[in-house]
């Protein structure tokens, strides 16, 4: 061994300490991304989103072939701009004039002269390209100077900067198209064919120009020469450089948009320069620039499936953006008068503090409010006030050029700035159960259904045809201008009712050099994220009846149209109004989407029918039919319930007098008091039960506990308490028939064969048709049960009493009941009663996931609706223990918590620990055992990851009502058996997702003259129990709890398989027959004919018939 390895051995085997290096690393780790993983995570995302070595060579080689082709092209003499076009068009290259199109009869001509030069620009030319969101080629922009000498000094007026540069454009795609084996596309951002680029891409097949294996494709990007006779004060936003035919009556207007198109041709050369420098004086710049891209790429601020509308094209933005954090703002005067500038970071901060610096300023910034001017080196070439006069908003860049913000609209910024606040929740408070790298970095948030409250699918081929000339020139193109005014107008309508607007457009496709349109955009789609405290409110006041003849209130009714009325208020207030009338709660959460339609309708001649959402069709699956709601004459619903609840706990108060106890307590333990049952409460009286068909006299049990004031007199034997507990039934029962004659009370006894388990309630059954289940409460049972359980903690009495192994397990068993019913019970119930007041979407969600777990024959038997309950709080709250309905991470309508919990149900690790804040006292405490402990089990788990993840995909592809009921659809392809129930006999029939009114109809049910109601009655879960119980070690059984009349059942595995006899295997069994039989005479297998005859004999006057999926 050397003495160089000798040295090295010998420091490695001592423990030495760390370097000062290493240990600002731990600590950067462990205070700035909070999580050692996390920093290693990003450590290797960055250099997978950058572009790779290999293949460089040979793009190089076509780049510097290319450069040599332009150069040398011939020139072309001036002719009349048509005429030009009509000869290219012959050789099969289309020229992409702008808006307005050029006169026959123009005096100005367009020509043709070899670039004066040609060089890399953009990220690619920097090394700070960033791979795209959908992972196709990355972009090399190539700048092409076009030389002064064909432009004029007034070529700014009319589009004819823009007409030139797309004549000089298409005679550089004939000609490369020509010259080299490759594919030539014209592409533009947004349509605008202003912004016309050339696109090259490496042909399939192709072995002279084969740059494939860099994954890229060159972006040909005219630019103006800094000489060029154009004037750059001609630009300034108030100019009018478009003007229209004498014949117009329209007066001069400005043109911002129009002009800083133009200037954009001037800035390639300027920001190539700009980001070079910041890259060298900041070491982290390139990796914060790498964050901010693929963050932004993730949420459709780039090239994707979707693109948020304005953002398309607009990848120096995100360099601009870091640029100004960096050098800091210009002084200039906000709208607001305040003149405070912003510091400049600070260099030596880490490339994770800059992209949340970033993340923070997005998230503040009101861009409508406060315009942003970089810090500039010889100050503002524009006078500020130009761009705050004429730009929306305004974000100009270091060189004092162009605004990125010209023709992005608010809308965007407001998501924008939405989005950046939720992924700085995300950072700074992660949840326990959430990957946080992942949400900000992998994960796509392009599944619409998850990340707005509300989506609207708009056709825009509907679109009446209405834009203004102004709007046409502004945008260049008629779909930029209507998205545009779309987009201002809702924003107008909605208000504060919205947090951020979203329209959302597929990326412009490039397209062949022999089009020279762009195609139109047909579908957008609107997305809404509300404001839960304005989002649902009825009424939008305007001006008051004094300022009618006012400019505000024409431009108020101008707005909302006919819907726009003076309306007297209680406070004496006479003002412009607009009602939104609605009836349930369920239309009123549909206010916002209604606002949207009716602006649509009016404004741009977009009826509903064309603006499609998928709330109604939700709202139906919650929803009864219509013919069940009109033979129930009775007032359901949560409230009604609650009313219910409140009068029986105000008669068990009077009864005081009347028993030996006071009353302390009267705790609900209901889903229908909790506003989470899938169903809205219905009460059956005695009066109507008659003109009800079996099918639809389910009369749900309410159940409740009564917790009575503690008292020594209590017996300290378990069966002396429950007769205790007959006796104070039988009391109460008396008592409120005799002081309220309408109702009625009695005491019930359950079968249980437990003798440790008490199962006496009393059953209230009020004059309104609700039914209540009362049980009551002594916490002297925990302890007697206890010491039978463990014999360490038996009291031995005088009688020397033992308790067996039998006996000891039926004592665990009515513990388990004991501890689930009266102390996690009503504790689950004060918490998610507490969930539903505090997050207005929760209830909503909660239904709906269980009417999809319901539906797929999961829900009760296999998961518990208290551990679905629990669950559905993770997109609300996840593990965070401050979590407000205000955050930005909350989902404010029942449709996206419904996506998101199957986003969480497709990969969700059942045998982990969940720890939520959700109880009061216990800030973060673990979700009880007790909901989870007879499932779900391995089975069942794979078997609700399936229909999640299948779910999940349909409803991001879902359009119709038709689509969102296929959700809750289930196939019984994949049962063994199929059990079909006769749903005449079924109480719980009408709540079936597929129920046929026919069984529910007046005529099939004449003759019936029982009309007591049978509260909690229904016979397939109590069916369904006997199965499981007697068919344990056969089969394994799943329904529909909610109105279902089929029973799935599957063959344990295992079972198939011959084995020897033995008494009490625990199934149904037969010989092996002759021809199978082995040397051993004493092998059987499972009779599936004999389970099959038992179970048809089980249910007799139930079963209608057995279907079998696999052959006996």
């Amino acid at each position: 061994m050397s003495q160089v390895e000798l040295e090295d051995t010998n420091r490695h085997s001592r423990e030495e300490p760390l370097t000062g290096h290493e240990l600002r690393d731990i600590k950067d780790a462990n205070d700035l991304y909070q999580s050692g993983s996390f920093k290693l995570q990003i450590d290797a995302l960055l250099p997978n989103v950058r572009p790779k070595e290999s293949g460089r060579q040979q793009l190089d080689h076509f780049l510097f072939a290319l450069r040599t082709h332009c150069i040398s092209i011939p020139s072309i003499e001036p002719l009349n701009p048509l005429t030009a076009a009509k000869i290219l068009s012959k050789k099969g290259v289309a020229v992409p004039f702008a808006f307005p199109l050029p006169f026959p009869d123009a005096k100005w001509k367009v020509a043709f002269e070899p670039p004066k030069e040609i060089y890399v620009v953009g990220s690619w030319a920097n090394g700070i390209a960033v791979k795209k969101q959908t992972g196709s080629h990355f972009g090399v922009d190539l700048s092409v100077e076009m030389p002064e000498t064909l432009f004029q000094e007034k070529d700014y007026l009319d589009g004819r900067f823009f007409h030139k540069k797309s004549y000089y454009l298409a005679v550089l795609a004939q000609s490369i198209s020509t010259a080299f084996d490759v594919d030539t596309f014209y592409s533009c951002a947004h349509g605008d064919p202003r912004l016309t680029t050339l696109v090259i891409r490496p042909r399939n097949g192709s072995t002279s120009h084969d740059f494939s294996k860099s994954h890229a494709e060159v972006h040909v990007i005219l630019v103006l020469s800094s000489s060029s006779p154009l004037s750059l004060s001609r630009l300034f936003p108030s100019y009018s450089n478009v003007r229209m035919p004498s014949s117009s009556s329209q007066p001069p207007f400005p043109t911002p948009i129009y002009n800083n198109a133009i200037l954009l041709s001037t800035y390639a050369k300027e920001a190539l320069t700009l980001t070079y420098r910041l890259k060298n004086a900041l070491p982290a710049f390139h990796d914060a620039y790498t964050l901010l891209r693929v963050w932004a790429n993730q949420r459709g601020y780039g090239d994707g499936e979707f693109c948020v509308r304005g953002f398309e094209g607009k990848g120096s933005f995100w360099a601009g953006l870091l640029c100004y954090l960096i050098s800091g703002e210009e002084p200039v005067g906000t709208k607001s008068g305040s003149t405070k500038l912003r510091k400049p970071l600070g260099k030596g901060l880490s490339s994770y503090q800059l992209f949340k610096a970033a993340l923070d300023f997005l998230a503040k910034q009101k861009f409508g409010e406060t315009p942003v001017f970089t810090k500039t080196t010889n100050g503002h070439r524009c006078p500020p006030e130009e761009y705050i006069t004429h730009h929306p908003a305004v974000f100009v860049d270091a060189t004092s050029t162009i605004n990125f913000l010209s023709d992005v609209p608010l809308t965007s910024l407001d998501l924008l700035s939405y989005d950046a606040k939720e992924t700085l929740e995300q950072l700074s408070n992660p949840g326990t159960f959430s990957d946080t790298f992942s949400d900000c970095f992998l994960e796509s948030r392009f599944k619409l259904s998850s990340r707005f409250d509300a989506v609207i699918r708009v056709d825009l081929s509907q679109a009446s045809p209405n834009q203004s000339t102004p709007a046409l020139v502004e945008h260049g193109s008629s779909d930029a201008a209507l998205l545009a005014s779309i987009s201002s107008t809702l924003r107008r309508g909605l208000g504060n009712r919205t947090q951020a607007i979203a329209i959302l457009q597929p990326v412009t496709p490039c397209r062949p050099i022999s089009s020279a349109e762009s195609p139109n955009t047909s579908t957008v789609y609107i997305g809404l994220i509300y404001d839960p405290v304005h989002a649902f409110r009825l009424v939008d006041h305007g001006p008051s009846a004094e300022d009618q003849d006012l400019d505000v209130a024409k431009e108020f009714r101008h707005l909302w149209g006919n819907r726009a009325e003076l309306r007297r208020f209680k406070d004496g207030r006479i003002t412009e109004s607009v009602v939104w009338e609605v009836t349930t709660s369920d239309e009123r959460a549909h206010i916002p989407v209604s606002i949207v339609r009716h602006i649509l309708q009016l404004h741009f001649g977009i009826s509903a029918k064309y603006a499609r959402t998928l709330q109604t069709p939700f709202d139906n699956i919650l929803r009864l039919p219509d013919s069940v709601r009109r033979l129930h004459r009775a007032t359901g619903g949560y409230k009604a319930a609650a009313t219910a609840f409140d009068g029986i706990v105000k008669n068990l108060k009077a009864l005081d007098e009347r028993l030996p106890l006071a009353l302390l307590n009267v705790s609900p333990i209901s889903e229908y008091l909790r506003y989470t049952s899938t169903f809205a409460p219905l009460p059956i009286p005695t009066s109507a039960s008659m003109e009800l068909s079996e099918s639809l006299r389910f009369l749900p049990t309410i159940p409740i506990i009564l917790e009575y004031e503690k008292s020594s007199k209590w017996p300290d034997d378990f069966q002396a308490i429950q007769k205790i507990k007959l006796a104070f039934f039988e009391t109460i029962a008396q008592s409120l028939m005799t002081l309220n004659p309408e109702l009625k009370a009695s005491v019930a006894i359950g079968d249980s064969s437990n003798p440790f388990q008490g199962c006496a309630t009393l059953e209230i059954f009020t004059a309104e048709g609700w039914s209540f289940s009362a049980f009551i409460w002594h916490d002297r049972e925990a302890t007697l049960l206890d010491r039978i359980i463990d014999p360490s903690k038996m009291f031995v009495g005088p009688s020397g009493q033992q308790y067996n192994a039998r006996e000891q397990r039926e004592a665990k068993i009515a513990k388990e009941l004991y501890n689930r019913r009266f102390v996690h019970a009503p504790r689950h119930h004060r918490a998610i009663a507490n969930f539903c007041h505090k997050y207005s979407a929760y209830s909503g969600t909660v239904r709906l996931v269980k009417r999809w777990l319901a539906a797929h024959w999961l829900l009760q038997t296999h998961v518990s609706e208290e551990a679905i309950e629990i669950i559905c709080t993770l997109p609300f709250i996840g593990a965070k223990q401050k979590s407000t309905e205000s955050a930005a991470t909350v989902p404010h309508s029942k449709e996206r918590g419904f996506s998101l919990v199957l986003e969480l149900l497709t990969d969700w690790k059942w045998d982990g620990p969940l720890r939520l804040p959700l109880y009061e006292d216990d800030p973060l405490s673990m979700a009880p055992e007790v909901w989870t402990s007879n499932g779900p089990d391995a089975i069942t788990v794979h078997r609700l990851r399936a229909f999640a993840r299948e779910a999940s995909k349909a409803l991001c592809n879902a359009e119709t009502e038709l689509d969102i009921k296929s959700l809750f659809l289930h196939s019984t392809d994949d049962y063994d058996v199929v059990i079909q129930l006769n749903p005449t006999v079924l109480p719980r029939y009408y709540q079936n997702i597929n129920a046929e009114s026919s069984v529910w109809t007046r005529d099939s049910h004449l003759g019936i003259t029982k009309s007591t109601p049978r509260p909690g009655f229904d016979p397939l879960p109590l069916f369904l129990a006997d199965l499981q119980s007697t068919f344990a070690d056969t089969l394994k059984f799943f329904a529909d709890p909610l109105g279902g009349d089929r029973i799935g059942a599957i063959w344990l595995p295992g079972l198939g398989s011959p084995r020897s006899f033995r008494a009490l295997a625990g199934f149904s069994s037969k010989p092996l027959p002759k021809e199978d039989k082995a040397k051993d005479k004493e092998l059987v297998v499972l009779n599936r004919q004999a389970v099959l005859d038992d179970i048809g004999r089980l249910g007799s006057g139930l079963v209608q018939k057995i279907i079998i999926h696999e052959p006996m």
